[in-house]
């Protein structure tokens, strides 16, 4: 609940205003007056590594307790889209419910009200995939009717709402059911390279941000013959992660007003490394160096750890219980540091959910590791079902490398 004190805090600030300019082929973000190019970052940001690569905006996907995020971002000198957490019909909201929908417009006032005048909001994102349960005309109007509030009450900053991909009709309803939207977030992995070419195509003419972006999504890779995604090393993704902005992004520019990179952290999803940039020990891997790049920042000077061959040989697809596999790797330091090599087997996710929900970490078997350095012995698990092989490399100084191979274990 918003208080009091913290309206009338926020009445005090000054905001700076954030207008788009310009039309299709030449919009650019405006803030302050000054021209604003999107090198953002969604996660558990820590702003002063971000600022350091060269990043200037962070995203959240919920609009509770932010001031300190917000001071914080305003004292490095960035800015805040604050996303507004709107109801998904598996977690049990519904848009034909009247009393919720009430809810949920006084909720996203109130936070409007609290945030709108901090200097270090650039926009507001209307939720985050909502569609995946059902593209209905419900849900667009209530976006609608959310966009013209927000607009009334805040008309400093420009409101997005924020979709998984798009398609011919989730466009043609956005256009005809949310007109008042000021620009479209979307969150695009393995289609980003022509992401801005499809929205042309469909005939949206608005501006769009990318609000999450990476390599590939685990729904998108390659699986194998038992149907498991197979994860690219850290280094393949630090080649995709700048492969997909340099076409997707750069390469739409005057369409795209920047991006907001996924994942500046760590999280579980189908393993616990696919989107993440960090360890959950903290360190970074070199995708956080390719964005630096990207951005105009710092990448180094201590560098990330180089796969350059990951190998677990055999029929993978038909291990015994028990058998005995050898695993080697063929890897590297930019800096020549002395790297220590983590083996571990897990068990493959079991719990996977749909949108990105927190999934259950999974138990790691560490005694099933013979050896170590980058050539050791795998006792393969004596219970059928399906796991990976991890290698997660250190280079003592703060950076990592991580790479899995799947394994299935098939009883006699």
């Amino acid at each position: 609940m918003v208080t009091a004190a913290a309206v009338a805090v926020a009445m005090a600030l000054q905001p700076v205003p954030v207008r788009i300019q310009g039309e299709p082929g030449s919009f650019q973000l405006v803030r302050g007056g000054q021209p604003y190019f999107i090198k953002g970052a969604g996660g558990g940001t820590t702003f002063a590594t971000l600022k350091r690569a060269g990043g200037n905006s962070v995203r959240t996907w919920g609009a509770e307790n932010l001031w300190g995020q917000l001071n914080e971002a305003h004292e490095h000198g960035m800015t805040m889209t604050i996303g507004v957490w709107l109801g998904h019909k598996r977690h049990g909201f519904r848009y034909d419910d009247p009393k919720m929908l009430r809810e949920q417009f006084e909720r996203t006032r109130a936070a409007v009200r609290e945030y709108k005048n901090h200097p270090a909001l650039l926009m507001w994102a209307l939720g985050n995939e909502m569609e995946l349960d059902g593209d209905e005309d419900a849900i667009w109007k209530h976006i609608e009717e959310l966009a013209q509030m927000v607009k009334k009450e805040d008309p400093n900053h420009p409101v997005m709402t924020v979709v998984a991909e798009i398609n011919p009709e989730k466009i043609g309803r956005i256009k005809r059911l949310a007109p008042s939207l000021d620009l479209l977030g979307v969150n695009s992995y393995g289609g980003l390279r022509t992401l801005g070419k499809r929205l042309q195509d469909l005939g949206w003419t608005k501006p769009f941000v990318v609000t999450e972006h990476g390599y590939l999504g685990q729904w998108e890779a390659a699986k194998t013959s038992w149907g498991v995604p197979i994860e690219p090393t850290s280094t393949d993704k630090a080649r995709g992660y700048r492969e997909m902005y340099e076409a997707g992004i750069l390469g739409f520019r005057g369409r795209a007003l920047g991006s907001y990179v996924f994942l500046w952290g760590e999280k579980q999803e189908q393993t616990a490394t696919w989107h993440g940039m960090f360890l959950r020990t903290g360190e970074a891997l070199q995708t956080v160096e390719t964005m630096a790049k990207l951005w105009g920042g710092e990448p180094g000077p201590n560098l990330a750890p180089v796969i350059e061959k990951l190998e677990l040989p055999g029929d993978l697809a038909n291990v015994k219980p028990g058998a005995t596999l050898a695993a080697t790797v063929n890897a590297k330091d930019p800096n020549g540091d002395a790297l220590r090599y983590d083996w571990l087997i897990q068990p493959e996710q079991d719990q996977l959910l749909k949108g990105g929900d927190n999934e259950k970490r999974l138990a790691e078997m560490r005694d099933a590791i013979q050896g170590s350095g980058p050539k050791v012995t795998v006792k393969v698990p004596t219970v059928p079902g399906a796991y990976r092989l991890f290698l997660y490399l250190h280079d003592g100084n703060g950076k990592a490398a991580t790479g899995n191979i799947p394994f299935r274990v098939v009883a006699p």
